[in-house]
């Protein structure tokens, strides 16, 4: 419930969006807090761009989960490329969470979150080094995702040669297709994830033939940023049909890892939030029901895109034959979603001056790298702000820093987790003498 003197911007009417960002009442004014601090306050103290993320709202987003899936057997296992950041991972952790990783240095993230997290470890990706097998067979995690006949065969040789036994589930390509961007969409045969669900079971057999290798699980992950339940339903419908013949071979089945790619509306809501997980726990355990099997769950946008904001300073307003550009100081290289995607990410202003919210204006919102496609919004219709205010970009708590680079040799931002009235600097920002100090 909204305090009496907090206003319902557009950023809480699109309810997937956690109550970590409020605008609050200044004098005549709303600034936007994250929980109990202003950011204004943060910018001041901390610059920009920078990216704020809300303690609370990644534990509730959590939570929504664990509720939904609370009448089966369930581990939620975060996933580590949405943000990786030590300080979320080892918040979660303690929350009881586990991790999904795709690489050797993901796995050596949540090690550093938490020791005890690897036995709460999913491994998948395509292409899984030797050192990267041998460090989490190490890290006794709790199961590799297979993703090819190659990749079986090398996880036995490092496996017997450690004089251990891996657990395995094979990531199988259901061959379903889910309304997303083609860049994230990976559940057809023409992608390069998984084995075809048709040739599951001779490697499964072949993998039953191993002393080296416990079979144990089957996986399935279809892509990112799905927002409808339907090819969910459709793809585990088929992952049961496979469990029920693997079964009838003489396999023991204990894991459905039914992977991630839930996705959040970065514009209009459909479904408040835990309707919105309800939806989708429905689709997923509907057709597993009867098969008493735990389900490994692998969320990671739906977790931290919301709780998570990259605020950003307006260095100059600038006009071309009657189009506008508002050019900021944060950049492609800081948030490469919109570039590489065309994403949508929400765009407003951190104070909003009473009578003045009314006036709108039709800008591209851009940085300065020297792409043309460094930009966060093109042609939107904002309220009206001046060289120096600040802008909020949101829901970028997932795939923002995660996917930052150093392009145009600028430095990353800095990281701040909110609890209440408290900021942490979970990373620094880096100087340009880090940036180049390796190569001399």
């Amino acid at each position: 419930m909204m305090r009496r003197n907090e206003l319902a911007g557009p950023f809480q009417v699109n309810s997937q969006r956690p109550p970590g960002f409020v605008l609050r009442e200044r004098g005549q004014d709303f600034v936007l807090h994250c929980e109990d601090i202003p950011l204004p306050k943060l910018a001041e103290r901390y610059g920009t761009p920078l990216y704020v993320y809300s303690a609370t709202a990644i534990r509730e987003r959590l939570a929504t989960f664990n509720h939904a899936f609370r009448r089966v057997r369930h581990t939620i296992c975060y996933s580590v490329k949405a943000n990786s950041n030590i300080n979320i991972l080892r918040l979660l952790a303690r929350q009881g969470c586990g991790f999904d990783v795709v690489s050797g240095g993901e796995l050596e993230r949540v090690l550093v979150a938490g020791r005890s997290a690897a036995s709460k470890v999913v491994f998948s990706g395509v292409g899984k080094s030797r050192d990267e097998i041998t460090a989490a067979l190490k890290a006794r995690i709790l199961l590799f995702n297979v993703e090819s006949e190659s990749e079986l065969r090398v996880l036995a040789e490092c496996a017997k040669r450690l004089r251990m036994v891996a657990r395995v589930a094979l990531r199988v390509n259901p061959d379903v297709a889910a309304d997303t961007h083609p860049y994230i969409s990976t559940g057809l045969r023409k992608h390069k994830f998984g084995v075809p669900i048709n040739s599951a079971r001779t490697l499964y057999a072949e993998a039953a033939g191993s002393r080296s290798l416990k079979v144990a699980g089957v996986s399935v992950h279809i892509g990112s940023q799905i927002t409808d339940a339907a090819p969910f339903a459709e793809a585990i419908a088929r992952v049961a049909d496979l469990i029920r013949e693997l079964r009838s071979n003489g396999h023991k089945i204990d894991y459905v890892d039914v992977g991630g790619g839930l996705g959040i509306d970065y514009q209009e809501p459909r479904l408040k939030f835990p309707d919105y997980v309800a939806k989708y726990a429905q689709a997923v355990t509907k057709p597993l029901r009867g098969l008493k099997v735990h389900l490994l769950l692998e969320p990671g946008r739906s977790i931290v895109g919301p709780a998570g904001t990259l605020l950003t300073s307006v260095l100059y307003r600038k006009e071309n034959d009657g189009k506008h550009f508002l050019v900021v100081d944060a950049a492609m290289n800081d948030l490469i979603r919109p570039a590489l995607y065309g994403a949508y990410h929400e765009i407003v202003p951190v104070v909003q001056f009473g009578d003045l919210a009314a006036k709108k204006e039709t800008v591209d919102v851009v940085g300065p790298v020297c792409e043309s496609g460094d930009f966060f919004a093109r042609d939107r219709e904002l309220s009206r702000v001046e060289e120096g205010d600040l802008l909020a970009i949101l829901d970028a708590g997932a795939y923002g820093m995660a996917l930052a680079s150093n392009y145009n040799t600028r430095p990353r931002p800095a990281e701040i987790l909110i609890r209440g009235k408290s900021a942490k600097v979970i990373r620094r920002r880096e100087k340009v003498r880090e940036l180049y100090s390796a190569e001399l």
